[in-house]
């Protein structure tokens, strides 16, 4: 028996992972419990040439490009499980259908004892060849240094001491509070495992929450871990080898992650307990989690909450720990013989010969690579939120489940807290005020994901890009139109039909395929090719409006979050090295001034080189520098992610906060060295045209040393980079000609978006100039409707959105209507009125104050309001008091 298979529990709750193991190992394919880090370092088939599935999905997560890669995840576990189900023979396909018309639903269910049994009996086993193991290796039990933050070392021992023992060492509330370790191992060690739990898309699912949620469907095998890799570590799971450590409290997000999923374990062995049906998924999400149940036609309603919650606080209250236990394929296969769901699961995304964990808390079993919390009772206050119906893998054609969602907290007042917030948000809901006044609606019949905006959400819609329209005469972009379908021959030259085609809408024509364009960022390149660019013309920036489609899974579309056509306010700088930082801090002033504007708290990080990169070091150590200089330049207060960039480029990101204090990421500015690559994108230097043969031949030969490729930060082992990893400038570059950098930017992402956020972040109190209600004329009787429809008509070929009601409604009655419509500015006309050529004015925002103007100082007081723009138009300064934009 392998030292992998037997080293599987700690001498106290027998739930250790995988021990040290000092026989080498690739250290390239190493496992992350934490899925983040997973999804960054996981894959060593990395190709950035014309086949970089990495570069594609870190330039879709960006805000520019967001097409997150949990829409594809879904179709891609789908692909799997179809390809999986032609290689199970009949009598397996047989088995799964008679297991799921054999669930009976009820409590206390038969299989939660028998499963219960057969992991004691595993676990008794597992203890009995563990301790054998440890007395035959002295290695395995040996000394180990454990590194804090401040630099100190505690001695603790392998294979033995916890992360919760060292903690309590250093303070028993230090040890109390953290919810998970950061363990940073100095040496190798054996971390063998394969994840084969899924988020599913679909249900009411929203995209904000689910993004944070979302797990690669990659299947995670991992060898040895040693270096400066980071990885949650449980609690009470004994170390491994002297390493680095962390204590993560509910601060963290990585430690809200984990407490959310351990949450997630007690809603599933609550409603396994109530109900009986099998448990397929359940995992955390940005804020809360659910877990997906196979009930059969048996429908979770409201009325079942209660009950839920009550066998919920029975789990907290018993303060059950959780225990890990590693297992091979045909152990959790027995583990989980009675759920055709987990069994399909173990069968596609565990190999032969390959193992995984399984947790347990309580009388609860379930697949998961953790990490958890210590023990049920840290989730002191739960609440279900809400239910909902979802498909299996998110397949429409796949079995029907039940969704419920979740949320916990350490205290009862910070639930209180959470559930006002959520009638709060529930109020400003988009869909639900745009439904309201009547912006937009949905029609998943005729056209699912795309919105039909009606007339009054036309008016917000075009307001809001004609006003960055003006930006960019003022900014000096310039603005292009490039088609909605493109020939794939494009699509495989960026890469996306490689990896995203199930993503996209392909069609055929005159046998020839073609697709929708998901993003701008290719027929920009092509553009610029065209323009036969000198670096005197540089920087360009080119803006584009173009409509975009993404093939987004039904299940997954939510409001204006989550759509299929859309619009971005998409813009590409191209420009030279040297440009970089003047370009960038340029963007930023305009990002700021956009969410100044309407009101937004923003925060900015720097993510800078990740481990695996292209390009040069020096070419990254200085594009960072002018981005930190940028940064600095532009006196604001700013954080770094190190490590976190695209392997392409080191990038900006803006996280703007709402009024009601919620997050959304709308704002980028990435750096790109891979697309000018790709698209073999050049522009006359200074030396074109002078340039002798000996002086081309020595250009070339210095390009030839400072080749693109592939770095990995610190290779484990002289493994060689692969041919297809590297652009060969040399070949690529003509003489006289210097490679672009393209800086992806976006302010407000996606247009429609946007609009949700903003209607939520207003609760539908729009500001006058975006406003599609600016004004609503009301006689005070139909004696006056002549001169209200003077006013109304005056004011209308004025350019204000100004409506009118001439309804037998009284007076009273017309105002209240005109409040619930968030009109900014009611007018009033009677007697008075008419005869002084008059209105009263009621302001939306300022209801005490009733004012009366002349129509003249009425309009001059409206065309002040629409004076949004960073610099005034249509009017002459004189050069005296003029000032270049920032």
């Amino acid at each position: 028996m392998s030292l992998c298979v037997l080293l599987t529990n700690t001498c106290n709750n027998f739930n250790a992972p995988l021990l040290y193991k000092p026989t080498a190992r690739s250290a390239g394919n190493v496992a992350h419990s934490n899925d983040a880090q997973r999804r960054r370092h996981g894959r060593n088939d990395l190709q950035v040439t014309r086949k970089n599935p990495l570069y594609i999905n870190q330039l879709f997560k960006s805000s520019i490009c967001s097409w997150k890669r949990r829409t594809i995840k879904v179709s891609k576990l789908a692909s799997h499980r179809m390809a999986s189900t032609t290689s199970v023979d009949k009598s397996q396909g047989d088995l799964l259908q008679k297991l799921k018309q054999n669930l009976v639903i009820g409590e206390n269910p038969a299989f939660i004892q028998e499963r219960l049994t057969k992991y004691n009996h595993l676990k008794e086993k597992k203890r009995i060849e563990r301790e054998e193991l440890l007395k035959s290796d002295a290695k395995l039990t040996r000394s180990i240094n454990v590194q804090l933050l401040d630099g100190s070392v505690k001695v603790g021992q392998c294979n033995v001491t916890t992360p919760f023992q060292i903690a309590s060492s250093i303070s028993k509330r230090l040890a109390e509070d953290s919810i998970v370790a950061r363990v940073t191992y100095v040496e190798k060690v054996d971390l063998e495992l394969c994840d084969i739990e899924e988020e599913q898309e679909g249900g009411e699912a929203n995209e904000a929450n689910e993004a944070e949620g979302a797990k690669d469907d990659t299947v995670s095998c991992s060898a040895e871990q040693g270096g400066e890799t980071a990885l949650l570590w449980d609690m009470n799971v004994p170390l491994l080898g002297s390493c680095k450590i962390e204590f993560l409290t509910l601060e963290h997000e990585e430690a809200k992650k984990t407490f959310w999923h351990s949450s997630a374990h007690i809603l599933g062995s609550s409603l396994e307990k109530l109900f009986g049906g099998y448990l397929t998924i359940g995992p955390p999400l940005k804020e809360g989690f659910y877990y997906d149940i196979y009930l059969r036609e048996f429908s979770i309603t409201n009325e079942h909450y209660k009950k839920i919650e009550d066998e919920f606080n029975k789990l907290i209250k018993e303060n059950a720990e959780f225990e890990k236990l590693i297992c091979t394929k045909d152990e959790v296969m027995d583990l989980f013989q009675y759920n055709p769901f987990k069994l399909e699961l173990i069968r596609s995304k565990i190999p032969e010969n390959k193992k995984t964990s399984v947790y347990r808390c309580g009388n609860f079993i379930d697949l998961c690579l953790g990490p958890h919390i210590k023990s049920t009772g840290k989730a002191k206050a739960f609440k279900v939120l809400k239910n909902s119906a979802a498909y299996w893998l998110g397949n429409k054609n796949n079995e029907s489940l039940q969704r419920i969602y979740g949320i916990t907290f350490q205290k009862k007042t910070e639930l209180n807290e959470y559930l006002t917030f959520l009638e709060e948000a529930k109020k400003r809901d988009h869909r639900n005020v745009g439904k309201k006044l009547h912006f937009f609606f949905f029609d998943k019949d005729t056209s699912p994901g795309s919105c039909f905006w009606l007339p009054h959400g036309a008016k917000i819609y075009n307001k809001l890009i004609d006003f960055v329209r003006r930006e960019y005469r003022i900014r000096s972009y310039d603005e292009v139109i490039t088609p909605n379908v493109f020939s794939c021959d494009l699509w495989k030259t960026s890469g996306h039909y490689q990896n995203y085609k199930d993503c996209m809408f392909i069609f055929n024509v005159e046998q020839k395929e073609w697709g929708m364009k998901p993003m701008n960022c290719p027929g920009h390149c092509v553009m610029f090719k065209q323009l036969n660019t000198s670096y005197r013309s540089l920087p360009i920036r080119l803006a584009d409006f173009g409509v975009l489609h993404r093939n987004e899974i039904s299940g997954s579309l939510s409001g204006l979050t989550r759509v299929r056509r859309f619009q971005q306010d998409d813009s590409h700088i191209f420009c030279t090295f040297e440009q970089i930082k003047e370009e960038v801090l340029s963007t930023l002033h305009f990002i700021f001034f956009i969410y100044d504007l309407f009101g937004f708290k923003y925060e900015l990080f720097l993510s800078t080189r990740p481990k695996k990169f292209i390009g040069n070091i020096s070419t990254w150590d200085f594009a960072e520098q002018a981005l930190k200089d940028a940064l600095n330049s532009a006196n604001i207060t700013w954080k770094l992610n190190e490590g976190d960039g695209a392997f392409y480029g080191p990038k900006i990101d803006i996280l703007l906060r709402d009024s009601i204090n919620r997050t959304h990421q709308c704002g980028t500015i990435q750096l790109d060295f891979q697309l000018p690559s790709r698209f073999n994108l050049q522009y006359k230097n200074r030396d074109f045209g002078a340039l002798n043969e000996e002086s081309g031949t020595a250009k070339r030969d210095e390009e030839v040393a400072e080749r693109v490729e592939v770095a990995d930060g610190n290779p484990p082992h002289n493994q060689n980079t692969p041919s297809d990893l590297t652009v060969d400038t040399a070949e690529q570059l003509k003489r006289g000609f210097d490679r672009p950098v393209i800086i992806h930017r976006a302010i407000l992402g996606s247009v429609e978006r946007f609009v949700a956020i903003l209607i939520e972040h207003t609760a539908g109190k729009l500001p006058f100039w975006i406003s599609p209600r600016q004004a609503i004329v009301l006689p005070v009787s139909d004696k006056f409707n002549d001169y209200a429809n003077y006013v109304y008509q005056t004011l209308n070929n004025h350019f204000f959105d100004v409506e009118i009601d001439t309804s037998l409604n009284t007076l009273n009655k017309k105002i209240r209507e005109a409040q619930l419509n968030q009109f900014n500015f009611i007018l009033v006309v009677g007697e008075k009125e008419l005869t002084t050529n008059t209105v009263t004015v009621r302001n939306r925002d300022d209801q005490n104050n009733h004012e009366v103007c002349s129509l003249e100082e009425l309009i001059a007081r409206f065309r002040k309001l629409l004076e949004v723009n960073s610099m005034p138009f249509n009017q002459v300064k004189p050069f005296s008091q003029w000032e270049p934009l920032q």
